[in-house]
């Protein structure tokens, strides 16, 4: 008997809370999803017997990543052109979001990312809709649209992710979300039924 036919609904058990854990780097700014998915290819390629991961599984999780990438920047932009800003005040958005992101990582246990994404994302459409002659009351309004998009967009990115994991099938039962309940045959080996 091995290790892993023992142990492993107590390892599938701690591979989902891990990935749990990952996917919440995207409220830090960090790709998430992505280290997430390498982390379930790791699983695939290190665990024995047959894991479900076909050619259509992993064309489905990378177009749902793609997605949820396209969600955070792509929110963002939507909602400052629907609070009135202009192309200039979206791009400095977009590179305000990035920098404030890098800029206050560091700060408040790596929450300081969303903040200073969100906060970056206010500054850079503000400052570059005042550039472009525009008065400060108009900037501010296209500035709350492209924070707000910015923080629904971070949100439709963890939902992708969550969706990710959801459909990620260990070859236990089932999806991942089934992969924490024993399969019958361990059971049975650990309970004698």
């Amino acid at each position: 008997m091995t290790v892993f036919a023992m142990f492993g609904p107590m390892l599938i058990g701690g591979f989902l809370i891990l990935l749990g854990a990952v996917l919440l780097l995207n409220v830090f700014g960090l790709p998430g999803n992505w280290v997430m998915l390498g982390m379930v290819a790791l699983y695939h390629f290190l665990t024995p017997g047959e894991s479900g991961l076909t050619l259509w599984y992993w064309a489905i999780v990378i177009g749902i990543g793609i997605l949820g990438e396209l969600c955070e920047f792509g929110l963002q932009i939507v909602n400052a052109r629907k609070f009135g800003s202009t192309n200039t005040g979206t791009i400095g958005g977009v590179i305000g979001a990035i920098a404030g992101a890098i800029l206050m990582a560091p700060l408040f246990f790596g929450l300081g990312a969303f903040i200073g994404a969100l906060g970056g994302a206010w500054t850079g459409c503000f400052l570059f809709e005042l550039i472009k002659g525009r008065n400060a009351a108009d900037a501010a309004h296209a500035a709350l649209g492209c924070m707000v998009g910015r923080f629904f967009g971070t949100v439709c990115k963890l939902a992708c992710g969550g969706v990710m994991l959801a459909v990620t099938d260990l070859g236990r039962e089932g999806s991942l979300i089934l992969a924490a309940s024993p399969r019958p045959d361990l059971f049975e080996l650990a309970f004698g039924r």
